[in-house]
This record gives C-alpha cells, structure tokens and sequence, in this order.
C-alpha cells in the first residue's frame, strides 16, 4: 500500500500541468506535530510506502526530521520532487533519515522546452544536477516523466537518460485534467496514441534493466500481458484500494487527480477516514460502468477513476475514456 502527502503548497516553480496548482505555501498547512500525528496514522492504517511530495516538499523546514520520523514508524519514504533543491548536503542529510528513494521530474531531452513547461529557467539543469548529487551519495533515485502529445517521441530517449545517470527506474506519469492542467487537456494523449505509447514503453521495457512504470495510464497492466512482458505491477488505478493522497492542510482525497474531500485528518483519525470512506469502499467494489465493468482486466487495469470521472460529469465509477480495448475477444 502506498500513499502520497502533499507536505506543502510551495513550489519555487509553476509547472502547467500541477494538479494541485501549487506556488505559494497555503493556509492552514499541516505542522509538524499535526504531520506526525499524521504518518502515525498511516502506519496504523497499514500502508508502507510513504510519498512525501507538493508543491515541493523540500521547501519544508522539517522535512528531514519528517523522514526521520516516518522511518521510526516502519515506512519506507520515497519522494517526489523537482530535484533543484537536492543539494549534496541535503541529499546526504535525506538518506541519514532513512529516505529511500527520490523521484526527480525530467520532461524532455530539450532543455528549454522541459524549462519551458515548468517555468523555471534552469529546471533541467538543476534536475539532474540533483540526480547527480543523489548518486554520488548513494541515495536511489529515479526520472519522473509527465507524457505529453509534444514530448512522447522522446519517452524511450529520456528512458536511455535514465540508465545512463544511474536511475533505479523511470516512470511515466498520463496526464490528468486536474487543477492548473484543465488548460492544457487539448495536449493529453488520445485513445490510440496513448495505446502506442504504452506499448512502445512495455517494449522498452524487454530492453532496459532498469524499472518503467506508466502511471495513469492503468491499460499497461493489460498490455504487458498481452506482450508477455514482465512486471512486478498486478494492478493498475489503486485509488481506494492501495492508494490515496492527503493535501497540505490534511484533507483526503482518492488520488491526486480525484479533487473529492472524503475528510479532514485534523478532525478524523486518517486510520478512520481510510476504512470508513463511502466512496473509497465504492471504489474497492470495482462495480464499474461501461466497457470497464464488462472488462476481464476490470480488477488487474481499473481504469483511470480520474480520467473517467473528468469526461463524465464527475462520475468516477464511469468507462475509462481513452481505452480502446474491448473485452475478451480483443476488439479494438
């Protein structure tokens, strides 16, 4: 079980495609008797691997007695992060902690086109310089990528990258319609490219040592079966199930791209909030509609619940818009 925590709403950059439109630190955020309070919860609860991401998470004055804290607890604490604030020292500091990993975002090969969609004049070079320092201090690291109709040539290059600097994988992140990424949803792959670019990187998969993951993109399930490729991943969309996120002031949410409150950790035990949740246990039914609850891969893929809910009013029990599969006779 997984589970990510918005540490802040801060940001030193305004990437496009933030789901939660971060930039400037929030209201009312969680401090850091509230967060531990918090990742005691989570331990409770039984998840094991702890995200600690944003806006940028490194922008918290405590994020490394936080690590410290969840490590104590028995979770294992990965992160996501833009990387330009991974110095040496903080990267030596972060593993002392018991930080496990750092999932350091790198959109394109082109410099400025990656500067460009974050917004931030040196975003590539201060990405990878933070790769850098993470291996040199033998802190595992790997490349966060969000596909785009513009950058999707690219993904088996940047994956190229990836092994080259020393990567422990390179995941792919489909976007999602979400917060500041509502005005770039013309740029969002569509059904078949999104069923070519999963292949393609299930075939990079068969060449490279190191991990691929799409992430929103829950079809790769399906796909690396088909291909016959082998994966550690059995399931898909994990919102509900095996997944789910907490924002900065401590509301909970089925998954980053879900903008659903299903409660307030200030006021609920998140323990109480996780077993109880009416919409979490309706996604753990997996009764979908459409194409996805006729589906045999309906429990191994799921579909998109994001995706789904987006392009259909907001119902996310709803067909994953962008799948072209169509049951066990595999229609396409």
């Amino acid at each position: 079980m997984i589970i990510s925590w918005n540490t802040t709403n801060a940001c030193n950059m305004y990437c496009e495609h933030c789901y939660r439109d971060a930039g400037c630190k929030a209201d009312e955020e969680l401090n850091t008797a509230e967060a531990k309070t918090l990742l005691t919860q989570i331990a409770k609860a039984g998840f094991k691997i702890m995200i600690f991401s944003g806006g940028e998470p490194l922008m918290r004055s405590d994020i490394v007695e936080l690590v410290a804290y969840a490590t104590r607890l028995g979770l294992r604490s990965v992160f996501g992060t833009n990387g330009t604030l991974i110095t040496e020292e903080m990267a030596v500091k972060l593993k002392a902690a018991g930080a496990m990993g750092m999932g350091i975002s790198l959109d394109s090969m082109d410099k400025e086109k990656h500067n460009k969609f974050r917004k931030f004049a040196g975003a590539w070079e201060g990405a990878v310089r933070g790769m850098r320092n993470c291996r040199k201090v033998g802190l595992p690291f790997q490349i966060h990528t969000t596909v785009m109709d513009w950058n999707q040539h690219e993904l088996e290059a940047i994956t190229d990258f990836a092994v080259e600097e020393g990567a422990v994988a390179h995941h792919f992140f489909f976007l999602v319609p979400t917060g500041r990424a509502k005005t770039i949803e013309t740029e969002s792959l569509r059904a078949h490219a999104y069923e070519d670019v999963l292949t393609r990187i299930m075939k990079k998969q068969q060449q490279v040592d190191i991990e691929l993951k799409p992430t929103c993109a829950p079809q790769f399930i399906r796909i690396a079966s088909q291909m016959g490729v082998k994966t550690r991943f059995r399931r898909g969309c994990l919102a509900g199930n095996a997944y789910c996120i907490i924002s900065p002031r401590g509301k909970v949410q089925p998954c980053a791209y879900l903008n659903m409150e299903l409660g307030d950790v200030r006021k609920t035990p998140f323990d109480e909030i996780w077993k109880n949740s009416e919409v979490l246990n309706k996604l753990r039914t997996f009764d979908f509609k459409g194409g996805c609850g006729k589906c045999e891969y309906k429990k191994a893929c799921g579909g998109c619940r994001a995706r789904a809910a987006y392009y259909h009013g907001g119902d996310y029990m709803a067909e994953e818009p962008w799948c072209l599969y169509r049951g066990r006779e595999g229609q396409y």
